[in-house]
């Protein structure tokens, strides 16, 4: 990995998903886990590709699982279909995916084709546009009264997750139409965070992390359709490097850090 997507990642395991995990209801027992697991998997990004680091990185991959399983004991409980709860649901699944990745990026070692490179950057993506751009999205369904809108948003951004993933495995158009997909629902959790979630808000620093949010998205997906589009088409698009720097920086810090600082202080009934 790069330093950058390093800090990006270890963002997204020690501050985000723990300050995301506390806005849905998980046992104060997986929140403990996904702390023991995250410590070493954050330590295993800055050191060199080797034993070492994948067996530190395993650790991180057991926290993952563990709130893998949370999430299919939550479904069996619940039996529910509803859109802010399958939100709910890909945010917990994601980070496995995430966890994987991360052994064998740190291993040194392709897995199922994908060069360390890729899965470095699927590392990021699943902590982002996996677990935080879901919890946001079930956040805003449930904020906003699971209208219309607000239940589109809490489906299109998982369906859009899962056709990203599909996409590696499938081609690139079907990753175009994964983002294509993602970029929808990440748009209307952008504007009904703008419109209607911060309308309601007192506080006006709370007030600034949501639009800073929401606006976030209205740039960095952009790059994304880009990014896709060019992969699939040929047509000129940014690099990874590029991608990293803008995308990944603004998703990480501009939309996730923002938009779970904001909730956290608004202090919702957990999901």
């Amino acid at each position: 990995m790069t330093p950058l997507v390093d800090v990006i990642v270890m963002i997204g395991m020690l501050v985000v998903v723990p300050a995301g995990l506390r806005l849905i209801y998980t046992p104060r027992l997986v929140r403990l886990v996904w702390v023991v697991g995250a410590v070493p998997g954050a330590l295993s990004l800055w050191l060199p590709r080797g034993t070492a680091a994948a067996a530190l990185a395993v650790a991180y991959a057991v926290a993952t699982a563990v709130l893998a399983f949370h999430a299919a004991v939550r479904a069996w409980r619940h039996r529910s279909v509803a859109p802010r709860e399958v939100a709910v649901l890909t945010a917990l699944v994601t980070p496995a995916v995430a966890g994987l990745a991360l052994v064998w990026e740190r291993a040194g070692h392709a897995l199922l084709g994908f060069k360390p490179a890729i899965l470095a950057l699927t590392v990021a993506h699943f902590h982002f546009a996996g677990f935080a751009a879901a919890l946001v999205a079930g956040l805003v369904c449930r904020a906003t009264g699971e209208r219309a809108l607000s239940r589109a948003a809490a489906l299109t951004v998982p369906c859009g997750t899962a056709l990203v993933l599909l996409g590696y495995f499938a081609g690139d158009w079907a990753e175009l139409a994964g983002a294509v997909v993602l970029t929808a629902g990440m748009w209307l959790v952008g504007w009904l965070t703008w419109t209607q979630v911060r309308r309601g808000v007192a506080d006006r620093l709370t007030r600034v992390l949501l639009c800073v949010s929401a606006a976030t998205l209205a740039a960095t997906m952009v790059l994304a359709l880009s990014w896709a589009l060019g992969e699939a088409t040929g047509l000129p698009h940014p690099t990874v490097e590029w991608m990293a720097a803008t995308h990944g920086v603004g998703n990480a810090a501009g939309f996730a850090l923002c938009g779970v600082a904001a909730w956290r202080r608004l202090r919702p009934r957990p999901l």
